[in-house]
């Protein structure tokens, strides 16, 4: 499985009726951080998709560099880490979930099939891939899950933080697309979509002109609508494959992923850029779930790592949250009041 893979792949196709925004300064600058500041939010996917996944994501807001996660609300461990969340105050958004991958340890929509069939397999839980939720599903289905995923969260207490997109299916269609950031603004909660200068991404994913603009053009819809904005987005790691030769013992990983953090973050443009990882303590279990125990053991030793604590501090990275965003958004608003 490749994390997001569809991200931004067709965002071409976006409405032609948006129109096109030029980019002066870096909405860090504009919600008040320096304007050369390189500001991170190091983010970890994937709370309460298994015991394993939260237990990582725990350890690393306790003892590691890393702040913000989302929860993916279809999956069984969820109860397990809002209880956390509500405890400790935790910045915690919506891992917005319309897929279930892996093979034998699957989940099914929070709205129910009845009310969704569009998005479930033969077995009733959510398609595996990001491929067959766009065969199958609707722009309607995807809004109807959405929304009861926020007000599952809801009920429970659990505000989220901002909202993001687990596997990028949200960002396959223009449509679900549309669905998505029409639900951000509708509860005002932010949505990670990275509408700035986009330097790191727009490599990575070979981003053309006119896909710049028209991102663009979608952040300035959420600024308008009073939610920060992303300037850029780093969201390789998953693809960051082991050396066949490299022993997968605990130091070795962590050395390994260390390294690749430091050299592409020092390649990030100043503004606000979301940094999303896999933190998961992994046991015996958790190869029953999936191969990417390896990948995502390292996100968390990357993160409790003291060294990488002290290369963010000496290169002056500022760590924040989507909390404290939002935070800063809401104030910048009610000052022009």
């Amino acid at each position: 499985m490749m994390m997001q893979r569809y991200v931004y792949l067709l965002i071409g196709l976006l409405w032609s009726g948006i129109g096109l925004h030029a980019q002066d300064t870096t909405y860090a600058m504009r919600l008040g951080f320096p304007a050369n500041a390189r500001v991170l939010i190091l983010h970890m996917d994937d709370a309460g998709m298994s015991f394993d996944s939260d237990s990582g994501i725990i350890r690393v807001l306790e003892q590691g560099v890393a702040r913000s996660t989302s929860v993916m609300m279809p999956c069984p461990w969820v109860p397990h880490i809002v209880r956390y969340i509500l405890g400790h105050r935790v910045d915690a958004g919506l891992h917005l979930t319309l897929t279930s991958e892996w093979k034998d340890y699957r989940w099914g929509p929070v709205a129910g099939a009845a009310a969704v069939p569009g998005l479930t397999d033969t077995t009733g839980n959510l398609w595996p891939d990001v491929a067959d939720v766009v065969s199958h599903a609707s722009a309607e289905e995807v809004g109807r899950e959405i929304e009861a995923q926020i007000e599952k969260a809801e009920r429970m207490g659990f505000h989220p933080t901002h909202l993001d997109s687990h596997m990028g299916t949200l960002f396959a269609t223009p449509a679900f697309l549309q669905v998505y950031i029409q639900a951000g603004i509708m509860h005002h909660i932010p949505v990670m979509l990275p509408g700035g200068h986009d330097s790191y991404i727009s490599q990575q994913m070979h981003l053309t002109a006119a896909e710049l603009q028209q991102l663009h053009a979608l952040g300035k819809m959420l600024w308008d609508a009073g939610l920060p904005v992303l300037d850029d987005l780093h969201n390789t790691s998953y693809d960051w494959n082991i050396p066949a030769d490299m022993p997968r013992d605990d130091e070795h990983l962590r050395k390994w992923r260390v390294a690749l953090y430091e050299k592409t973050l020092m390649e990030l443009k100043p503004g606000i850029t979301m940094v999303i990882m896999h933190c998961t303590h992994t046991s015996c279990n958790f190869s029953k779930i999936s191969d990417s125990g390896d990948i995502r053991r390292a996100d968390m030793l990357a993160m409790l790592d003291p060294g990488f604590r002290q290369f963010l501090q000496a290169h002056g990275f500022i760590i924040t949250t989507w909390r404290e965003l939002m935070q800063r958004r809401a104030s910048l608003a009610s000052s022009r009041l």
